[in-house]
């Protein structure tokens, strides 16, 4: 293992193809499996429900031009927080990533882990077993060991040595994965588009009014199932020719995903009308296959949920480190986690502290706690990225640009403008728990500055 301390860089083999799957990877997870019944209630007519779904593709197409034409003007690791960095100062590139690492990316992966075994459960009874097998009791919160958590920690453990391996294994489970999920997806829509019972009466249901500031908080909702638009972005150090594969990975990926997430939206409404769309607990995707295909699909629709969530941890794990690395790169994380592997010419140490702190999320159930304001803070830092290029365009004139977001300046306005309508909206209709998420990325503040006193 290397222990030199200069600045380091990752090899660039990954294609516009790799970076395009990475992003479908990252978008596509649970939100889609367990998220459309709370949107539903907050946006309670098929018609508009499906709106927020098209709003929210549109807004992660906007938002991926404006990523796209970033990262080819900073084709570096990190994403948004070199972008955040380079535009208003390393505090604020330093808050996005104190809460990539501590909810944003660690998070997402310990919520599906933990959902692995409920899965997994109907094949190898007693997985999602909660019985703790060893619990520790600790100041506020209690370590708790049971079959789940073990699943779970195995779980994230497995994707992160695969990534610690090297970019060359990382890329192959990463596509495979993603082929594996999107063909089971559209066989099923297919499938179940051809089977299903959908009629005028169905398609056009309402139960009850729509309101502006209910669409709107539907909307912040859709868009945490879309966060992972910008997954090539993190990876902008390892991709080949950023400045024309970057852009047309983030295009690829975001239409993609739009697609399937709307034509699974129509799968839905199509077989479960929308005022029993609002009351479904546990998967959606469960719920309608059974409909179309009977009590066998569950056993089906399993092994598709579980492909589904391992491919979401396997881009979690491929993006997220990115920018850790870089952070440490700069001096403001462990230095440590700036260390590329000298044979896998991977951030290795900086996958091991993402692994380890999903770990801690994990046996200690501070989940629920983080859930409430990841998605608050990923619509706050993404509109402030794009933003970004307004800042970059003003002070950076002359710079070579490879690429020019599309719609320049009207879709990154439109990005910026529903981003801070959905934020107020939030902070309106959920004053608790984004208080909550603006007290815990102003508790990086103190983070920040103990790492700068250590570099000066």
């Amino acid at each position: 293992m290397t222990t030199s301390t200069t600045p380091q860089s990752l090899e660039r083999r990954l294609g516009p193809l790799d970076a395009a799957a990475i992003i479908v990877a990252n978008v596509i997870g649970g939100g889609i499996l367990f998220f459309p019944p709370g949107i539903a209630a907050n946006v309670p007519d098929t018609w508009w429900f499906l709106s927020t779904w098209v709003a929210g593709g549109v807004l992660a197409f906007c938002g991926a031009m404006a990523y796209a034409e970033l990262a080819a003007l900073r084709p570096r690791a990190g994403g948004e927080y070199v972008y955040l960095r380079e535009a208003y100062g390393s505090l604020a590139g330093f808050l996005t990533g104190w809460t990539s690492f501590v909810a944003g990316f660690a998070g997402a992966m310990a919520a599906s882990a933990m959902i692995i075994p409920l899965y997994l459960d109907r094949f190898v009874p007693g997985a999602a077993s909660s019985t703790p097998l060893l619990r520790i009791p600790l100041p506020y919160v209690a370590v708790t060991v049971s079959n789940q958590t073990i699943i779970a920690i195995v779980a994230v453990w497995l994707f992160a040595l695969v990534h610690m391996r090297g970019v060359g294994p990382g890329r192959f489970v990463s596509n495979f994965l993603t082929i594996l999920k999107v063909g089971a997806l559209l066989v099923f829509i297919a499938m179940g588009l051809t089977m299903g019972g959908t009629t005028e009466t169905t398609i056009s249901a309402t139960a009850g009014a729509v309101t502006a500031t209910g669409w709107l908080q539907g909307l912040i909702v859709v868009m945490f199932v879309y966060s992972g638009w910008n997954a090539a972005a993190y990876m902008a150090e390892e991709v080949r020719n950023p400045g024309r594969n970057l852009p047309l990975a983030l295009a690829l990926g975001t239409a993609a995903v739009t697609l399937i997430y709307l034509l699974i939206n129509v799968l839905y409404l199509s077989v479960i009308p929308i005022e029993e769309l609002m009351t479904v607990k546990g998967s959606v995707l469960d719920v309608a296959a059974e409909r179309l295909l009977g009590v066998r699909a569950g056993d089906i629709m399993g092994i598709v949920s579980l492909i589904s969530l391992a491919a979401g941890i396997n881009a979690w794990t491929f993006a997220g480190p990115r920018i850790y690395f870089a952070m440490a790169r700069d001096g403001v994380f462990f230095p440590q986690a700036a260390h590329v592997h000298p044979r896998f010419k991977t951030p290795w140490i900086a996958v091991a502290a993402q692994a380890a702190w999903a770990t801690v999320l994990i046996v200690t159930g501070s989940l629920d706690a983080l859930g409430n304001y990841v998605a608050f803070a990923i619509t706050l830092f993404a509109g402030v990225a794009v933003a970004a290029v307004f800042v970059l365009r003003r002070r950076e004139p002359n710079a070579a640009r490879p690429f020019k977001a599309v719609g320049y300046p009207v879709t990154p306005a439109i990005f910026v403008a529903f981003s801070i309508l959905m934020v107020a909206n939030a902070i309106y209709r959920e004053p608790l728990s984004s208080g909550l998420g603006l007290l815990v990325i102003a508790a990086g503040i103190p983070v920040y500055w103990w790492f700068s006193r250590r570099r000066a």
